[in-house]
């Protein structure tokens, strides 16, 4: 079975000295396919579906001719799953959280660019989530949710008629306060380019107490 899990077939070993090279450094794997359709740089992040298929590379590095398509590949489409899949409460982000983050990253993207499209937004790992509240007046067991963020790490492709398409990684994250008096609630978005989960999650500590002050 291949990298992709489906059917492989023999095209024949192609004459092409990149992919070649390719299969030299990587015995015994395989070398991907990259459909340039969706992409703005080849060597920076690269979307599942933008990949055709793969090449199998034999125990000495030389390409065997077969060749394993890509099922899933075509124009690529927005990933959440990392995002809600896990156990913890996602109330405060409405009955889709998905699109809420989604319009979310768009409303940052547009504050930098007042034409961004957001073609396409994929978590790249399950987020950091902060919740914060008081005791319930009248039972001590429950807790009062009044404040909840989060930071979620992704890869995103944005259309401008200036710049064309960019590819960008990082980090957005998201913080609310008074949830638990919606008539006061506040709510503010960062948007951090080239940055780690581990430095997000930091900055969120404080960042969930911010919101708080005047620039909300």
């Amino acid at each position: 079975m291949g990298p992709f899990g489906s059917q492989i077939r023999h095209k024949g070993i192609p004459d092409e000295p990149a992919l070649l090279a390719a299969a030299a450094e990587n015995p015994g794997g395989s070398v991907a396919e990259i459909d340039p359709t969706y992409l703005d740089d080849p060597n920076g992040y690269v979307p599942p579906e933008a990949i055709r298929g793969a090449w199998l590379v034999d125990s000495s590095g030389k390409l065997t001719g077969e060749y394993q398509e890509n099922p899933r590949h075509g124009v690529p489409q927005d990933d959440f799953s990392r995002l809600t899949d896990p156990d913890h409460w996602l109330g405060w982000l409405g009955d889709d959280p998905a699109t809420a983050v989604r319009k979310g990253i768009e409303e940052s993207l547009r504050a930098q660019v007042a034409d961004a499209v957001l073609e396409w937004v994929k978590i790249l790992e399950t987020p950091r989530f902060l919740t914060g509240g008081r005791r319930h007046p009248q039972d001590e067991q429950l807790m009062v949710v009044t404040r909840a963020a989060l930071a979620a790490p992704f890869a995103l492709s944005v259309r401008t008629t200036q710049y064309g398409r960019s590819i960008l990684l990082g980090v957005f994250s998201w913080a609310a306060v008074n949830l638990s008096t919606p008539e006061v609630r506040k709510d503010r978005y960062w948007f951090d380019l080239g940055v780690g989960l581990e430095w997000a999650g930091e900055q969120l500590q404080q960042r969930i107490y911010e919101v708080d002050g005047p620039r909300s």
